[in-house]
């Protein structure tokens, strides 16, 4: 995680700002004409800021320190949020990367709530001196929800694996649903060993439960996979053209984020290498814009809780989509270039990409009808 250092004229008027934005709370703190103790750590800047509204639900809170902290001493404990008047506790860890806290709520933030953060002056720097004045910021999350509906895939839609360019794999994958690769021939489709269907309209494999089409085959299949492709990138321009109601989380590492319905975007890479939450019902959709690559580091999850559908999950990428080892991922990939999963990697969802899909004894599922 990387952090951008004020200039110390920067740095200063940060100080001064949220020391006097605490001295103003209710909390009892001292006054900010007060300077603290020699050596005493100080926070420089705070996320959400104080008395901000309009906050998103991605539900993620921060404090920056003018110096090194102890991590020990900034814990669930130490560091809270409440909701409400009545402060009612949210759920969340902890996590220290010099110099910055941060709060990560175990689920996204309630609409139309404010909410409370706390650090207490149990909180210490790495060389043993405390916060002089409790911390407290307030913050409003937005109030404006629209309800995200789905991106329409067209003909896409009838295929757990599509391309442009090709499709390989090592064997054995495992596929549910269909294959279908154009405006290449059925000869860029490797490592399935085909078996013709006496139609010729399309192929069968061991690996795959479902059919494996390609543009050379006989009619209909050419103009279905020409127009299924079509659909597939229109698919990709809408996703990317939807309003982002969420910019720049985590700063692309989405380790250990909970991410609620709406649409996200991000205008670098984005890395997963633990494990990422969407949490929302059945109905709920989810579009997560990437300028950049995806990746997805070996054994790396993303987890659906509350009902939510890998058919509703739509991973729009400009670059590279690198699902590692073993890797679960959950969701309907649109690439604009190629896609890649590693040994015993899982999709459950499809895998679309514009260029190549290139699998090592892999699993793709794609979603169930309802």
């Amino acid at each position: 995680m990387k952090y951008v250092k004020s200039s110390r004229l920067g740095r200063s008027a940060a100080v001064l700002a949220l020391s006097l934005a605490v001295g103003c709370g209710s909390t009892g703190s001292s006054s900010p004409t007060t300077p603290p103790p020699p050596g005493a750590p100080t926070v420089l800047a705070t996320t959400p800021v104080n008395g901000a509204s309009n906050v998103s639900l991605a539900g993620n809170v921060s404090a920056t320190f003018n110096k090194a902290m102890d991590p020990t001493t900034l814990t669930v404990a130490t560091f809270t949020l409440t909701s409400g008047v009545t402060a009612v506790p949210v759920a969340g860890t902890v996590d220290y990367a010099d110099p910055t806290v941060v709060f990560r709520t175990a689920a996204p933030l309630s609409a139309n709530t404010t909410y409370t953060a706390t650090i207490s002056t149990v909180a210490t720097s790495a060389s043993g001196t405390a916060l002089t004045t409790m911390l407290v910021w307030k913050f409003d999350t937005n109030t404006n929800l629209v309800p995200v509906s789905g991106v329409n895939l067209g003909l896409a839609g009838h295929y757990a694996i599509l391309a442009k360019s090709g499709i390989s794999t090592v064997p054995s994958s495992a596929i549910t649903g269909n294959l279908g690769v154009s405006p290449a021939a059925a000869t860029y489709i490797t490592g399935f060993s085909l078996t013709a269907d006496p139609s010729n309209v399309f192929s069968t494999a061991s690996q795959v439960a479902g059919k494996v089409y390609a543009a050379d085959y006989a009619v209909p299949t050419p103009s279905d996979l020409t127009t299924a492709v079509l659909d597939m990138q229109l698919a990709y321009t809408e996703a990317a053209g939807r309003t982002a109601g969420f910019a720049e989380l985590g700063g692309g590492n989405l380790d250990r984020l909970t991410l609620g319905p709406g649409v996200y975007r991000w205008s670098s890479d984005v890395l997963i290498t633990n494990v990422v939450t969407l949490s929302g019902s059945a109905t709920d959709v989810w579009i997560l814009q990437i300028a950049g690559n995806l990746g997805m580091g070996n054994g790396a999850l993303i987890r659906l809780v509350g009902g939510a559908r890998p058919s509703n999950i739509f991973w729009q990428v400009a670059g590279l989509v690198d699902l590692g080892m073993r890797v679960n991922a959950e969701g309907l990939f649109l690439s604009k270039t190629s896609i890649t999963m590693g040994i015993e990697a899982l999709v459950n969802g499809r895998l679309l990409a514009q260029t190549a899909v290139t699998l090592n004894q892999s699993t793709v599922v794609e979603p169930t009808p309802w």
